[in-house]
This record gives structure tokens, C-alpha cells and sequence, in this order.
């Protein structure tokens, strides 16, 4: 199954409206901006939990403040790294690079987007086999989805094959 349907049909669109709107002008204008919209969701056969790996993704721009650079989240046209840092990292080591949501909710309790501990527990009550050693971050604003298709997903599906996971828990921001 493709993860986007109609990609080059999508990609024309970006590219004539919102893409040279912005070209044009240096305005995001995301009444213009097309969604990407797919008539099935891509997935995968079903797991029991309590017997799995299980990752967690954010698109929260979380990275490790101390030892990692930041996402660029005044990059208008995105940012499509991706960022690791092990699941046991205490709160206080943690950042947030992103400008497209508000941090109140985050800055006051960082568990509402990475949520590590309430996971740890749920691994301790058997919930969840496993909590795969990395969490994986990345930003969730790229508006070229092209590139997030090219970029980020294959860069994010290899750093969940290396924790060799069995499922994931995406948090969007």
C-alpha cells in the first residue's frame, strides 16, 4: 500500500499553489495549502501488545538539548531530520524546536506529548512488552509532504528497524 495516494498528483498541486504562492510573496498561506488526503489509511496486520516493542515517534521537535542540534522551526518550507535520544532521558535534558503549536501544555507537563513514563508504567504493569530503547522525534511541520514521504518516513522506518520494534505509538504535536 502506498503511504500517500496520488503523490505526483499532490506534488503538482504544492507546487503550482502553495509553493509559488509563497515564492511569490514569502507568505505561508495554508488556506491555499492542499491536504493530503488518502481514501484508505495505510496499515499493517494487527500485534499483541503486551508481547511487543513498542516505539514511541513524536512530531513534537523534541531533541536532546545538551548534545543535539535543533530542528530549524523557522524554516517556512520545514525541517525533515529526524532526532533519537534514548526513552529513559530525564525531562529536564529534553527541548522543543517547533513555532506551529503552542508549549504551555508541553513546558507544564512534557508527558502530554512524550508521554516516557506513563509507557515505563504501562511496561511494568504488562501492558506493553517493551519500550524500545530510543524515542524518535522529528518535526512535525513539512509542508512538502514529497519530501516527508522521501525523507523523513524512511529515515524514521529505519531508526524503528535498528530498535528492531514491533510497533509505535505516534504522538503529533
Amino acid at each position: 500500500m502506498e503511504i500517500l495516494e496520488n503523490l505526483e498528483q499532490w506534488q503538482a498541486a504544492y507546487e503550482q499553489g502553495w509553493l509559488a504562492h509563497y515564492q511569490e510573496t514569502g507568505e505561508t498561506d495554508f488556506k491555499i495549502y492542499v491536504r493530503p488526503k488518502n481514501s484508505q489509511a495505510p496499515a499493517g496486520p494487527g500485534i499483541e501488545l503486551a508481547r511487543s516493542r513498542l516505539a514511541l515517534i513524536s512530531s513534537a521537535g523534541s531533541y536532546l538539548k545538551a548534545s543535539q542540534d535543533p530542528y530549524d522551526a523557522e524554516n517556512p518550507l520545514g525541517d525533515y531530520t529526524i532526532r533519537t535520544y534514548p526513552s529513559s532521558t530525564p525531562f529536564e535534558a529534553i527541548a522543543y524546536a517547533h513555532t506551529h503549536y503552542d508549549h504551555a501544555a508541553v513546558n507544564d507537563d512534557p508527558q502530554v506529548l512524550l508521554p516516557l513514563r506513563h509507557l515505563e508504567d504501562m511496561v511494568r504493569e504488562g501492558i506493553v512488552g517493551e519500550l524500545a530503547p530510543s524515542v524518535i522525534s522529528f518535526h512535525g511541520y513539512q509542508p512538502d509532504v514529497t519530501r516527508t514521504v522521501n525523507e523523513t518516513i524512511p529515515a524514521i522506518v529505519a531508526a524503528a528497524k535498528a530498535e528492531q520494534i514491533d510497533a509505535a505509538l505516534l504522538i503529533p504535536a
